[in-house]
């Protein structure tokens, strides 16, 4: 009796959480079967009545602050801050290509819980040997809107780049 009991409480808590996962579980399908990666080789803009992307510089900002568009800092030192920046937020790089004048870069990042896919998109642009020219994109694959994230990435992004 005592046997009979434990099985059913485990099994009663196994169908409790079973019931908790599942919503998750079927969202994480919808996310891959729905957002699949597609590689941006030059830098994307932002719709005119898009509210779940951002773009700063390039003469095309969009749901931003005015930030600086130019570091004081050589492109190497501002390249290692970005690929800190991409390493500490668990970026996949999907495009990153490299030239005299400069650098571009297309990564993916998650949002923590749902795990929804976010592209972001980083053009430096040699100024001279101690300036960086910097355009910064980040746009949400899903959705109508963003919640606010894509330019509060930006600010974050453009935080460490300046750092």
């Amino acid at each position: 009796m005592t046997s009979e009991r434990n099985f059913l409480s485990r099994t009663n808590v196994l169908l409790v959480v079973g019931a908790l996962v599942a919503p998750w579980l079927l969202c994480q399908i919808w996310i891959l079967t729905s957002a699949g990666d597609e590689p941006f080789e030059t830098m994307p803009q932002c719709e005119t009545n898009s509210m779940n992307c951002a773009h700063l510089g390039g003469g095309s900002d969009f749901r931003m602050d005015e930030l600086s568009l130019t570091i004081e800092a050589p492109i190497e030192e501002v390249q290692a801050n970005l690929d800190d920046f991409i390493e500490s937020n668990n970026g996949d790089v999907l495009v990153e290509g490299d030239d005299e004048n400069g650098s571009y870069i297309h990564f993916v990042v998650r949002t923590s819980f749902w795990r929804f896919p976010d592209d972001v998109a980083v053009s430096l642009t040699v100024i001279d040997v101690d300036t960086t020219q910097i355009e910064l994109h980040s746009q949400s694959r899903l959705g109508q809107g963003d919640l606010g994230v894509n330019p509060e990435r930006l600010e974050t992004l453009h935080a460490s780049l300046v750092a």
